[in-house]
């Protein structure tokens, strides 16, 4: 067999390196973090990344502490502000579903979650939390800029927080196929407790039946929707908020919400599933992997 000359060896190993280089653009180009898509209800989705709340600052806009929960309670105050990239306090949003900013709140372990809508005061965003257990959380703010051009894609913006004394971690509960909202609804995903592809467009069912175990055929309207889902990597502790894709009004066919996602990143993540009915929010909580 013929001998490759040294310069043969050269332009090889710069060929390789040329596409090790290629491929590792490519990754970095590609979406990273949660990244599942936040659809309007009944849009068709698109595949354009979004923030995840992994930092506090994101296009030019800043997610400012002006009190951090800092002990138990069941009312804790909380305030922040929106700096943007004027460097000045912003104080108007456009409407998303039917809020300006959604605020979200989680612990390490996906316990303590809780899904909120500040109000404003003066420049300052303002609400309580419900912190039972001491421990490591991070807090989101959602919102979508005014002169953004593209209202699926809003700014989702994380700072960590932690709360002195004793702390019961919980470890993640492994997925199941079916979860009772305690509430009287059961939520079943009819495709059981299977993995969900990674960088592949995604539709995450979910079935709901009433206390009578039949599918509901409606449900009351939530935040301009008929559910919202709020999802989070357990390991990056990035986030989603997510909304079905059955409009209001429309029947749901065995009581099937349904959720177009895009998951960046392979790992367990936690939804968490809200609806309304019989003038109450009900919540089931779902464990995925991505794979």
């Amino acid at each position: 067999m013929r001998k490759l000359h040294w310069a043969s060896w050269l332009a090889l190993g710069v060929a390789v390196a040329v596409a090790v280089v290629a491929i590792v653009f490519v990754v970095l180009q590609s979406p990273v973090g949660t990244n599942a898509h936040h659809q309007p209800p009944g849009q068709p989705m698109t595949l354009a990344a979004h923030s995840d709340g992994l930092s506090d600052f994101e296009n030019g806009y800043r997610l400012e502490p002006v009190t951090l929960p800092a002990v138990k309670g069941d009312s804790v105050p909380v305030a922040f502000r929106i700096v943007g990239p004027a460097g000045e306090a912003v104080t108007k949003f456009q409407l998303n579903q039917t809020k300006q900013i959604h605020f979200f709140v989680v612990r390490d372990d996906m316990q303590g979650y809780q899904h909120l809508h500040p109000e404003l005061d003066g420049d300052t965003w303002c609400t309580t939390v419900s912190i039972a257990d001491g421990g490591a959380y991070r807090m989101f703010a959602e919102f979508i800029p005014v002169d953004t051009k593209d209202v699926t894609h809003p700014v989702v913006l994380g700072l960590p927080f932690a709360i002195a004394g004793d702390t019961n971690l919980t470890q993640v509960p492994p997925p199941v196929a079916e979860v009772s909202t305690g509430s009287g609804f059961t939520v079943t995903r009819p495709e059981g407790a299977t993995q969900v592809p990674v960088r592949q467009p995604t539709i995450l069912r979910f079935a709901i039946r009433g206390a009578d175990g039949k599918p509901v055929r409606s449900l009351d309207p939530h935040l301009g929707a008929y559910g919202h889902m709020t999802g989070f990597n357990t390991t990056l502790l990035s986030a989603t908020h997510l909304h079905p894709r059955e409009p209001l009004g429309t029947p749901l066919i065995n009581g099937e919400l349904t959720f177009q996602a895009l998951f960046g990143e392979r790992g367990e993540y936690r939804l968490f599933l809200e609806f309304s009915a019989d003038g109450k929010v009900h919540r089931s909580p779902f464990t995925v992997f991505v794979n």
